[in-house]
């Protein structure tokens, strides 16, 4: 078992990673409604089949790359995914239309399918009562992500819209050249089980999970109806923002930096210090009221304030995955932490391509000319329904895990 010296290798990592996520969201819409000249509408509906492509892709992958870091460890397939995601930056900063911005997106699914090694690594470092206070780190390592990639994405794009693109590709060296100095592989070679293409996808994994515990689909479940309710934010929050309260890429930028702050604070220090007295179901219960509470303040927000204090509440919703995860991952062997991360990737990938067209497709019919009705935070609300439904499910699962296993599940 290695020390905290790992866990803040993998947390630097996963940082500088979001870094570079978040430096580009703010110029995303711009640079699609510059290179189609399209309309704020019809760049979020382009922009939701976009996410669609990508999530896709990562559907595929993520089971695929989970079961290689189960096979040949952690590092090299995060190295490799790393140096990926470096040259998909590359491709769209340098698109000179839209096809190649495509192009660099779509690589982009298959690099990003690097989370179920990056978590898979957590859960080999980290004894079972801690798993959800160090994947509370990784969650904390997104917010800073969010706090100052966006902010410092915006202040670039002031110098040109491409520029924050750039910076993400020489963060994305970075990441791999700290990664390969310093980051010492997590896996055993005790601990590794062959390759399989027969259990490389969703599916055949869930099926093979299921002999070691049955309540691991309904975690599995749980965690892929929160990415569906989670994905509004990459997905569409920028453009509801536009539409409902005019902000620009500047304003954009700072609040999707509270709203990284806000949500590095619940992760980091809620979960660590708040949910192991809270336990994990009251925990996902209170995550799952504040993502419902903020979607009905920015519903009803009018003014810049209320929209901070909506994106203070939802903050809450940080207690939610890393608490699934962690139930999760104690339920399953060793050896089979990374195909467990892969076919939580890849059911989160799938919710990924569901949800970008629907949040798009409902915000077109809710904003702008013959709209049912002029309601642009609409996908926010119809993503609290989807937050109530993991609670639906997360309960199941505990359920199963308190009841006895059957002689059938033993054997």
């Amino acid at each position: 078992m290695q020390h905290r010296g790992s866990i803040a290798i993998v947390f630097a990592i996963v940082l500088i990673d979001m870094l570079g996520f978040g430096l580009v969201m703010p110029v995303l819409p711009g640079l699609i409604m510059d290179l189609g000249r399209m309309s704020v509408n019809d760049a979020a509906l382009f922009a939701g089949w976009l996410g669609a492509g990508y999530a896709a892709l990562q559907f595929v992958f993520a089971p695929i790359i989970g079961n290689l870091s189960d096979r040949f460890g952690r590092r090299p397939v995060l190295l490799a995914s790393l140096a990926g995601f470096g040259l998909d930056y590359l491709v769209m900063g340098l698109a000179p239309s839209l096809w190649w911005l495509v192009l660099g997106r779509l690589a982009a699914g298959i690099t990003g399918a690097s989370w179920s090694a990056a978590y898979a690594f957590i859960a080999d470092i980290s004894p079972p009562e801690k798993r959800a206070a160090n994947f509370g780190l990784m969650g904390m390592a997104f917010g800073f992500g969010f706090i100052f990639g966006p902010a410092l994405g915006g202040l670039l794009a002031t110098i040109g819209p491409r520029v924050p693109f750039f910076a993400a590709a020489g963060l994305a060296l970075v990441n791999v050249t700290i990664g390969w100095f310093v980051l010492r592989e997590s896996l055993p070679p005790e601990n590794r089980r062959p390759f399989e293409w027969k259990r490389a996808n969703a599916l055949s994994a869930l099926k093979a999970l299921g002999k070691q515990s049955g309540a691991v689909a309904w975690f599995i479940s749980a965690n892929g109806m929160w990415q569906l309710a989670h994905v509004v934010y990459p997905a569409i929050w920028a453009y509801v923002a536009i539409a409902a309260w005019g902000f620009g890429n500047k304003e954009i930028g700072l609040a999707l930096a509270v709203v990284g702050l806000t949500s590095a604070l619940v992760q980091g220090v809620g979960l660590r210090f708040v949910a192991p007295r809270l336990g994990e179901r009251r925990a996902v219960t209170l995550g799952v009221a504040g993502f419902a509470a903020s979607a009905v303040l920015y519903t009803l927000a009018g003014s810049v304030p209320m929209i901070y204090f909506a994106i203070v509440i939802g903050s809450l919703q940080g207690f939610i995955g890393a608490s699934i995860q962690a139930m999760a991952s104690k339920t399953i062997d060793a050896s089979s932490q990374g195909e467990l991360q892969g076919a939580t990737q890849a059911v989160g990938s799938l919710a990924a391509i569901i949800g970008p067209p629907l949040y798009s497709i409902v915000f077109a019919r809710f904003h702008g000319p013959g709209a049912v009705a002029q309601v642009p935070t609409m996908p926010l609300l119809v993503a609290a329904v989807f937050a109530l439904l993991t609670l639906v499910l997360f309960w199941r699962a505990l359920a199963l895990v308190r009841r006895p296993a059957s002689p059938e599940a033993r054997s």
